[in-house]
């Protein structure tokens, strides 16, 4: 009698209403505590559905039919198709209806109990909602995220989560309604989830917005990534798909080297070409046009295109570099195009401003930055290791090369790997960062040295798991470079064990990113370094490069310096890691492509005989003594060892070891080892 009472009080309402508001579009967002706003403050003020009607304004009215734990599921905890505001939505008979339902039915009561019922139950839904006004059109949502805190995370609520998604996909396609999604948005923004579950406002209101741009199509107009500009480099001899976002139903035309290409975007305000290869040359023009709006771009190329990315040492500058004045007064060359993506603050020791600090929650690090011509003032700032790599490959191919550089001095290779990627396999890594042994000491206390001012619970910061990826998502994201080249590990020699983990998911989030599962992967072997660990980890970091396909490694334990991290001759780092590419991505085979790699060692006559890869002409890099060899009997236990060279091919013993059975090589953290092939290439550390 109570609910009959309600029904007709609401009833009365809405023919009052109805009455004021007859030319209104009504908008029913039909949901959860998402949609009905749950721990919001001023709930009626700041929940999505209140926001959306701000922004559809007076020519639209706005239901919240949102109702607190609510299942899509019929048999789940709490149906919504049960509840009073179900009842409700059906009376408000709107013309647009907005339906966000899932998140609970990610509860273990549910998924594992009725997931057979999801399709046909959402088909009911619509269906009813089709019944109480066949014009109605109808938007359903891609969940938004439930965050690594929420407490059933690993226990399941992942994994249904990632099904659901799928099948709400499935069932827009198959029910010819619009799909929202929701999730992307949010995703790399946890901080706006202070639940993991439930957006605060400033979630709520990316919502609205997302919702309101579904809904108009109105995705404030022609926009490219902050990575296009005059003067960038194009990958040659491919197909680029050039991609933007526009109006939906927007005409966009794309015009470069004489030919136009059309099409329209789409509902989700996305539009993409795929453009003819374009042959490497200088001179190019790109214009990307709609009605309302046009873009140019002038003085392109068209070449060679490399990520440069790591932590300090690849952010170190050519103005730092030992060859610094040569280089800086060579540099001219319009071949050579930089893209220096720098961070708005250094992570160094300072305290950051509370306005930064903010600026970071939203993503926002990077300062807005062009493409240039390499010039003695372009090139003072830029990775010395990234220039040395362009210069050798233009020099070699005869062809622009555009090297983009986005590394973060510090960075660990857990702030680089995609989120999705790293949720799966080590969720545990974003628990509490700060104080996890996960994150290098000195990575953790720098991180909150520089947080130190910040006034909300997750604030984030540059180091953070993810953060960094999710950055270059908004900046790099669908633009086609060749390959990548990386230098990185020294926030990471803390643990090896984890670290390879680590780097497989760097590369797989990169070539993910790419969409180029075979993308090359060219990476810096740490150097020498009185750090106790260091040596280890090189010879981590070798095998690494032998058991990932395309990937390879360049060593620089040679041009170590024993109290700094930072070395300072980088030009010979460059060259080396750009012979790589010319032989391995290039096909440039009569070039090696990098020093000894140990392939096998026979231990016979009390003696050990190792080979090597590219080991023609060994040799001591100085003098006649090879240096930097020890062996070992049954016992582990390592004598330093004598080396005979008998044209190449080596003789390693030592008196104190009868019958050895193990050898390594350059096995102190900063290490004499000397060993080079004939092209003067030095051997990598190793352990067999």
């Amino acid at each position: 009698m109570k609910s009959l009472k309600r029904f007709s009080v609401l009833v009365l309402s809405l023919v009052i209403s109805f009455s004021v508001y007859a030319d209104k579009i009504k908008v029913a967002c039909i949901g959860n505590s998402v949609t009905y706003g749950h721990l919001l403050p001023y709930r009626e003020d700041n929940a999505y559905p209140a926001r959306l009607q701000n922004l559809l304004g007076d020519n639209y009215m706005v239901g919240n039919f949102g109702k607190s734990g609510a299942t899509l599921l019929n048999r789940g905890h709490r149906p919504y198709m049960e509840q009073d505001e179900f009842k409700d939505a059906m009376a408000f008979e709107a013309d647009i209806a907005v339906i966000h339902l899932g998140l609970n039915d990610t509860d273990p009561r549910n998924w594992p109990n009725y997931s057979d019922d999801f399709e046909k139950d959402y088909y009911t839904l619509i269906d009813s909602i089709k019944s109480s006004n066949p014009k109605c059109k109808i938007w359903i949502c891609k969940m938004s995220p439930i965050t690594y805190e929420h407490n059933r995370f690993k226990s399941g609520t992942r994994d249904w989560y990632r099904e659901i998604q799928s099948r709400i996909e499935d069932i827009a396609k198959i029910k010819e309604v619009g799909l929202i999604d929701l999730q992307t948005p949010l995703y790399n923004l946890p901080n706006m989830l202070p639940d993991a579950l439930h957006p605060n406002v400033d979630g709520a209101k990316i919502i609205a917005r997302t919702v309101y741009s579904a809904i108009t199509g109105n995705y404030g107009g022609l926009k490219m990534s902050p990575i296009y500009s005059d003067n960038m480099v194009l990958q040659r001899n491919t197909p680029l798909e050039i991609k933007g976002i526009a109006n939906a139903g927007d005409n966009v035309t794309v015009t470069i080297a004489d030919k136009k290409y059309k099409t329209k975007c789409g509902k989700d305000g996305k539009w993409s070409v795929s453009i003819k290869p374009l042959k490497a040359d200088t001179g190019y023009v790109l214009t990307v046009a709609t009605k309302e709006k046009s873009l140019t771009y002038s003085n392109i190329a068209a070449g060679e295109v490399w990520l440069c990315s790591g932590q300090s040492n690849m952010v170190f500058t050519v103005g730092e570099s030992a060859t610094a004045e040569e280089d800086i007064a060579t540099a001219d060359n319009f071949n050579i195009r930089l893209f220096n993506m720098q961070p708005a603050y250094l992570t160094d020791t300072s305290t950051w401003s509370m306005t930064f600090l903010d600026s970071l929650n939203r993503l926002d690090y990077y300062k807005p930055t062009k493409w240039q011509e390499c010039n003695g003032e372009s090139v003072k700032s830029f990775s010395a290791v990234g220039y040395h790599f362009a210069k050798a490959v233009s020099d070699s191919l005869n062809v622009p090369v555009g090297v983009i550089c986005n590394a973060i001095g510090g960075s660990g290779a857990e702030a680089w790997i995609s989120r999705d990627i790293l949720e799966m396999e080590i969720p545990d890594i974003f628990y509490h960062w700060t104080k996890s042994d996960y994150i290098q000491d000195w990575v953790r206390e720098r991180a909150e040295l520089n947080c130190k001012r910040y006034e909300i619970k997750r604030q984030r910061h540059p180091y953070e798991p993810s953060y960094l990826y999710a950055v270059n998502e908004l900046w790099i994201n669908d633009f086609t470079v060749k390959g990548m080249l990386w230098y990185q590990g020294e926030s990471n020699a803390h643990n090896i064990e984890l670290h390879e983990k680590l780097f497989p998911m760097v590369v797989e989030s990169w070539r993910k990113q790419q969409n180029n599962p075979e993308m090359p992967f060219y990476f810096v072997q740490l150097s020498s370094l009185n750090r106790p660990s260091w040596c280890s980890f090189r010879n981590s970091q070798r095998i690494l490069s032998e058991t990932i396909p395309n990937v390879g490694m360049v060593v620089s334990s040679d041009k170590g310096d024993s109290l700094d991290v930072h070395p300072k001759q980088k030009k010979e780092i460059g060259a080396r890691l750009a012979r790589l590419a010319l032989n391995k991505t290039y096909n440039m085979k009569k070039l090696t492509p990098c020093g000894p790699m140990i392939k096998k060692v026979d231990f016979k006559r009390g003696a050990a005989y190792p080979t090597f890869e590219y080991g023609k002409d060994l040799r001591a890099e100085s003098g006649d003594t090879i240096l930097g060899f020890e062996i070992a009997g049954e016992d582990k236990i390592f004598y330093p060892a004598i080396v005979e060279n008998n044209k190449g091919e080596l003789k390693v013993w030592c008196v104190e070891v009868e019958n050895p059975k193990y050898i390594r090589y350059g096995w102190q953290p900063y290490t004499n080892a000397n060993l080079v092939n004939g092209d003067g290439l030095p051997a990598s550390t190793f352990r067999y």
